[in-house]
Parts: structure tokens; sequence; C-alpha cells
């Protein structure tokens, strides 16, 4: 049994290129947040599993990355993750193939070098980037402000 089980749902409607869907979390914090053809493959209006995907990645580094920090007498103030999920055609179908991440921190106490340090720990400890951990080529680039 797991330790921690977190859900969301998703819903579809239709063929591929015509149809529509929903994704909502069991927190409620997404909710009924409509994807398509459109907002996957193009720039249409909505939500799609990639953003999703990098909106989790972001959060999870962040928070780790904070932990590992905190933990080393360092003061996160205010540390902000971009990630950018990246996908490539894969026979007749496409796959994830990158996950590149921007951090940003302001940390007291800290160089770069030991920020950059850091960043490599929380690379190796989030559960995330252990998912996509010879999957998906994962980068980052640190600023220290």
């Amino acid at each position: 049994m797991a330790d921690i089980a977190r859900k969301a749902n998703a819903q579809w409607m239709g063929d591929l290129k015509s149809g529509k869907g929903n994704i909502s979390t069991e927190s409620g914090t997404v909710k009924d947040a409509q994807y398509s053809f459109g907002t996957r493959f193009e720039n249409g209006t909505g939500t799609n599993p990639e953003e999703l995907l990098a909106a989790a990645y972001a959060g999870c580094f962040t928070m780790q990355l904070c932990a590992l920090l905190a933990g080393d007498g360092h003061d996160p103030q205010d540390v902000r993750t971009e990630a950018t999920c990246e996908m490539v055609k894969d026979g007749p179908g496409f796959k994830v193939s990158a996950m590149r991440l921007s951090i940003r921190g302001k940390v007291g106490n800290i160089d770069q070098a030991e920020f950059e340090k850091h960043i490599d720990q929380a690379a190796e400890m989030c559960p995330m980037s252990k998912v996509m951990k010879g999957n998906v080529e994962i980068t980052h680039e640190a600023v220290l402000e």
C-alpha cells in the first residue's frame, strides 16, 4: 500500500482531432480544465498533459531544492523554477523527450557554486526526477540573484 496517493481524472469525448475533454484533480484545484487536440498540438485555449507534467515537475523540484537549501543552513527566500516539457515525433505518435528547468533563486548564505550543487542534489532526489530518469533528458540552468 502506498504511503501517499493522489488522484486526478480525465474525460475525453470524440475522436482525436475534433474531440475534447476535461481534466480535474482530487483537490479541486484543477476542475474541469478543458483540453483538446488544439491545446496539445497547436496553441488553443486550455491545458494539456505536458503542461501539467511541467507544472508538477516545477513544483516538486522547487520544494525539494528549498528543503535541501534550508537543511544546510541557507535561506531560500524566493526560488522559482520554470519547467519546459518538450515532445518529439516518435513513430506514429509522440514522446516526451526533454524537461528543461530554469531555476532562479534569492537565497541567503550561498554562492553560485553551492547553489548549483544543491540543484544537482535536488535533481537526484525529487520524486518527479526519479520518474523521468532514463526516459527523458533533464537539463537545468541556475541563476542566483
